[in-house]
């Protein structure tokens, strides 16, 4: 067993913008049809819902049995207060939200969120005993140039420069290279591994060596079942964050499926 494998992977499912209430709960049941409690012994399984059907998958989960811990896919800064259309972290736990997506390369995108605000929502999701998943991840034209140290340098002294050691220890990063989102074109293993061990490696820097051999490092881009097993045999990858293909319960599943082989 190579020494990556003693983080418990951790493998998460971004439905976005997509499925209303009534499709939420088929989805939920189809995944729980589907997916064992077997299946899932050596890796640990997220669904991200859009808020809209939070509380209509938690109730499925809880009384089904699903084997997935529940996740959000954004949060307020604050846990409460006059923030129109904002949701308070606190109000995702109370509903037994367990980890929250912060810092999405669409949320830094299209809603213009910068490495501060980022950092604020992760310390409000801990604040409020939740595991915050921070994405970080460079554009294809910052890749091109050379940049991608730097920028994923930036993004993660960014989030985690006001934490202590114990809660970085407890979090996760994902590295999403935007260029492979959405886009069919995943990174290489060798392109996840060397992004994984830069971020385990500034990890280090800013929080010490515990931290960084403790904090796991999901990826996430274009992730499907048949490039799962060779992205996990990365020693600093840890987990997949994945999109488009958690919507279809099947897909979802042989990735998961994969992914607990890969960690036998």
């Amino acid at each position: 067993m190579t020494a990556h494998l003693r983080r418990r992977p951790l493998i998460s499912g971004n439905w976005k913008m997509n499925f209303d209430h009534f499709e939420a709960i088929h989805a939920s049941r189809d995944l729980g049809l589907r997916l064992t409690s077997a299946d899932v012994v050596p890796v640990d399984v997220t669904v991200h819902p859009p808020f809209t059907d939070i509380r209509s998958v938690q109730t499925v989960i809880e009384a089904e049995g699903v084997p997935v811990a529940l996740g959000a896919q954004n949060c307020a800064v604050e846990d409460s207060g006059a923030y129109t259309g904002e949701v308070s972290p606190m109000m995702l736990a109370k509903l037994h939200v367990e980890y929250v997506i912060i810092g999405h390369s669409e949320r830094r995108r299209y809603f213009a969120e910068t490495d501060e605000l980022v950092a604020a929502k992760l310390h409000a999701v801990i604040r409020n005993g939740m595991t915050p998943i921070c994405c970080v991840g460079e554009t294809e034209a910052e890749r091109e140039v050379g940049l991608t140290k730097d920028r994923l340098a930036d993004q993660v002294e960014g989030a985690i420069g006001g934490l202590a050691p114990e809660a970085v220890a407890e979090m996760v990063v994902a590295y999403e290279p935007i260029w492979a989102i959405g886009t069919g074109q995943a990174a290489t293993p060798e392109d996840a591994q060397e992004a994984g061990g830069w971020i385990r490696e500034v990890v280090g820097r800013v929080a010490g060596a515990e931290a960084a051999t403790a904090v796991r490092i999901q990826y996430g881009g274009s992730v499907r079942a048949e490039n799962t097993a060779e992205l996990l045999v990365c020693p600093d990858i840890d987990g997949l964050l994945v999109g488009g293909a958690s919507l279809d319960a099947v897909a979802f599943v042989a990735i998961i499926r994969a992914a607990a082989d890969a960690a036998r």
